[in-house]
């Protein structure tokens, strides 16, 4: 059998294999402490979940328009233009299944061989994959502790070609936890009103903020970007409804509209159950989120605390999401029981073997120097894993 060559050019999800393995592992009866997977701990909230239940019983499970409800619409119009001043009309929303979806959606309906996007590395590892599927070619403009993860206006400007289709914007930030202010998105979108390319904005994680940091949205601080700005969002990190797969966009109306053409041949509508839910997740009592950023944000101040008091480790202080991307590059050249440790993936593989702990390889990101772990676990598991991690780096010789 010969398949087709899209298949080659991308990788499977890295951060969906590690979290695979972590709880095959546990399976077999492993105490394995996992850092693997984005996905809150958090239970959905009742509330959410009891709206589910009455479209159930109300029979509420047939087919629905492919892009979405006109209810769940008007939930997103309403919370964009309560929490951003962003106005919307029905024809520029389309709901997917899930934020990722949406993405995909987008790339699919948008990018043709040829065109170029803009992608700030470390980078969530489905930006590229979905960039090369479509046909295009992702440009990446590298970023660092230094930088604080963020672009430059400077470096934006040096990235743009005449190909160019497309600029991705991830605040706060997967993998990193780094988080653009209104003045910095304020500067790029100085810098995109000189060129003629859209931007595609993901905040899936906008809830997910510290230290008390407001969030942006770059449509909203530069409103003349608007007309080609595409705001991706979802329910499943702001509510902990990761299964459900609820995300939207909210944009043009002539991609959006071929952003639901492609899905109605694709997955046709996201499931009917999920959107009530969802309806419910929007418009209903937002005291579970407050609560989950609480906890986050105590997580996130222990383990930066933590890693950045081990020998040879750094980890920058993310502002947002509940990620921590620790350099772990000067364990580098180190080896346990004489195999010696030269990347992310090895030292990853090293911790699972040895320490029973699953990080994802900073490689997945682009950034080979670092590992991804997710504290949207337990502060009992974050202890242990981070006992597990310190012992395991005080082995290597």
């Amino acid at each position: 059998m010969k398949l087709a060559d899209r298949v080659n050019k991308i990788q499977p999800s890295p951060t969906l294999a590690i979290d695979a393995k972590a709880k095959a592992l546990k399976a077999q009866g492993v105490d394995i402490v996992g850092f693997g997977a984005g996905e809150p701990d958090f239970d959905t909230p009742l509330n959410i979940k009891e709206a589910a239940k009455k479209s159930i019983d109300a029979g509420f499970t047939k087919y629905t328009p492919v892009g979405g409800t006109d209810e769940l619409k008007d939930a997103i119009i309403a919370k964009m233009k309560n929490d951003h001043g962003l106005e919307y009309t029905r024809d520029e929303v389309s709901v997917a299944c899930g934020a990722k979806h949406s993405l995909f959606n987008i790339s699919q309906a948008l990018i043709e061989n040829g065109d170029e996007v803009i992608i700030p590395a470390p980078y969530w590892v489905s930006y590229p994959d979905q960039v090369v599927l479509a046909g295009g070619t992702p440009v990446y403009i590298e970023t660092n502790e230094a930088t604080g993860f963020k672009i430059t206006p400077d470096q934006l400007e040096k990235a743009i070609t005449k190909s160019t289709k497309a600029l991705i914007i991830n605040s706060p930030c997967n993998p990193t936890g780094a988080s653009y202010t209104a003045d910095e998105l304020k500067a790029i979108g100085q810098v995109c009103l000189k060129h003629d390319f859209l931007i595609i904005s993901d905040d899936i994680y906008e809830r997910l903020l510290y230290d008390g940091l407001k969030f942006a949205e770059i449509a909203q601080v530069v409103p003349e970007l608007k007309p080609r700005t595409i705001v991706v969002n979802g329910v499943s990190k702001t509510y902990a409804m990761t299964g459900w797969r609820i995300g939207y966009a909210c944009g043009p109306r002539e991609l959006m509209g071929a952003m639901t053409k492609m899905q109605s041949q694709s997955t046709s509508n996201p499931t009917s159950i999920a959107q009530k839910a969802a309806v419910e997740a929007l418009r209903g009592p937002q005291d579970a989120v407050a609560a989950m950023a609480v906890e986050f944000e105590k997580r996130r101040t222990y383990i930066v605390g933590r890693l950045n008091a081990m020998p040879e480790v750094t980890c920058f202080r993310s502002t947002g999401a509940f990620y921590v991307f620790p350099n772990f590059s000067a364990i580098y050249g180190k080896s346990f029981n004489g195999k010696v440790i030269g990347n992310s993936t090895e030292f990853a593989a090293y911790l699972l073997e040895e320490a029973k702990v699953a990080i994802v390889p900073g490689v997945a990101f682009g950034a080979d120097n670092n590992a991804r772990l997710s504290y949207a676990v337990s502060m009992e598991n974050i202890r242990k894993g981070m006992d597990r991690i310190e012992a395991a780096i005080k082995n290597l010789q």
